[in-house]
């Protein structure tokens, strides 16, 4: 509670408020519910969050503060910035321990004849659920697994977010009254054609988690995996005594690396082709990768894998970082010549992910990088049919995909109030 005491009397409250304005994806009123807390109202705090996001106990702890809200606050220009995530963190789990919920703040009396159905049960879809249900909407969730929460449970691990917690935080948003139907999959046992019958719009939200791929010689070698299924279906290869590679420098790599560590490999490099400051990942992730054992390859390019049937080596190449005309940053380019080969058992693939292949057979309008097209009410090229999260190609963070969550509920909110009269 001191440090607490000590972050709430080192906020300056701001009246430009960069930290909320420019920092935050979301617009949390990240200096207002700082004064509740340095006032003794914690509960004022919690309900001023509410405004704006139902995932304060999940976002202060993974968001990249350090790019986001943090990496905007005044303090931080001379000195340390205000610890905002921890912040969150304390006014979720102070509301969770005190028994404040949703429905207590928002009271959400207005009920209409609206249905919404919301396909993916991750943070944009958890959150679209939610600002739909304050208004009263009928909505049902539509998820392929057993359990809601999409990465929240399976793309990040357990050391890096509690799953108690995301649970804590899908109660709160299910007890607003939202139904929800699991084991129900696109192009398996559900049909996007019949929930068009059935509702009067459709939220997609169920990411996009295919990893992408180099296009490198030997990528099709035994031993090269994609970073995003084997954390999200845990088919995790026996890494005990092994060399394993981890290509990329997002969260996904990191979690990525600290989980193969943790379950024995002897060692873990992660390959990055630009400079540590140009990590995608944050950097508190990178600190705890590296004091857990991990080395990184800064500035190195694969050039092709190597083996007989199964990965045996990779052949690395170092870069340098040019700054081209056109580029807001540093491009990395190949020294020429510089080309190293090292010994690997099992090469994981972080570089980002893709929509399911069954996407684009659901007759809308894709962009150029297979995701789907929308405006900026979030919809498809189905004025029925909005998406938002990894699937649209929203910014992939937590906080950013519950943004396109919330943005997409307001605008068929605004659809469904005009229909209404």
């Amino acid at each position: 509670m001191e440090k607490i005491e000590r972050e709430t009397n080192y906020c300056l409250n701001c009246k430009i408020k960069p930290c909320a304005n420019k920092g935050c994806p979301l617009g949390n009123q990240i200096p207002e519910f700082i004064q509740q807390i340095k006032q003794g109202n914690d509960q004022k705090a919690y309900e001023i969050l509410s405004e704006t996001t139902v995932l304060p106990g999940i976002c202060g702890r993974i968001c990249p503060h350090e790019k986001q809200c943090q990496g905007s606050c005044v303090r931080g220009i001379k000195g340390n910035p205000v610890s905002i995530g921890e912040l969150e963190v304390f006014v979720f789990d102070k509301a969770m321990e005190k028994g404040q919920t949703l429905k207590e703040i928002w009271k959400n009396k207005i009920e209409k004849t609206k249905k919404v159905a919301i396909v993916g049960g991750g943070p944009a879809g958890l959150t679209a659920a939610a600002f739909l249900a304050k208004k009263g909407v009928r909505v049902t969730i539509y998820e392929k697994y057993d359990y809601l929460g999409g990465l929240l449970i399976h793309g990040i691990p357990e050391f890096r977010l509690s799953k108690q917690i995301v649970k804590q935080t899908i109660e709160n948003i299910l007890a607003l009254g939202i139904e929800v139907k699991y084991r129900q999959e696109i192009g398996k046992n559900l049909a996007l054609e019949d929930l068009e019958k059935r509702y009067d719009a459709i939220f997609l939200a169920f990411g996009a988690n295919c990893s992408s791929k180099m296009g490198v010689e030997g990528e099709e070698l035994e031993g090269v995996y994609g970073g995003n299924e084997l954390l999200e279906y845990h088919l995790h290869p026996n890494y005990v005594g092994k060399t394993v590679a981890v290509i990329g420098g997002g969260n996904v790599a990191m979690d990525c690396a600290r989980t193969v560590k943790r379950l024995g490999a002897k060692e873990v490099k992660v390959i990055y082709r630009r400079a540590k400051e140009q990590m995608p990942a944050e950097q508190k992730e990178i600190k705890e990768a590296i004091e857990e054992g991990v080395e990184f390859l800064f500035q190195n390019n694969i050039v092709k894998i190597m083996g007989n049937k199964k990965v045996e080596e990779v052949e690395l190449i170092r870069t340098k970082l040019v700054q081209k005309e056109g580029e807001t940053r540093l491009i990395p380019v190949n020294i020429q010549n510089s080309n190293y080969k090292i010994k690997v058992d099992d090469i994981i693939m972080a570089l980002g992910a893709n929509p399911a292949p069954f996407v684009k057979d659901l007759g809308l309008h894709l962009t150029k990088w297979g995701n789907i097209a929308i405006n900026e009410k979030y919809q498809t090229s189905n004025p029925k049919i909005y998406a938002g999260g990894d699937l649209a190609g929203v910014k992939g963070t937590v906080a950013w995909a519950a943004y396109s969550g919330r943005e997409a509920a307001k605008n068929i909110i605004k659809v469904i109030e005009k229909e209404a009269y």
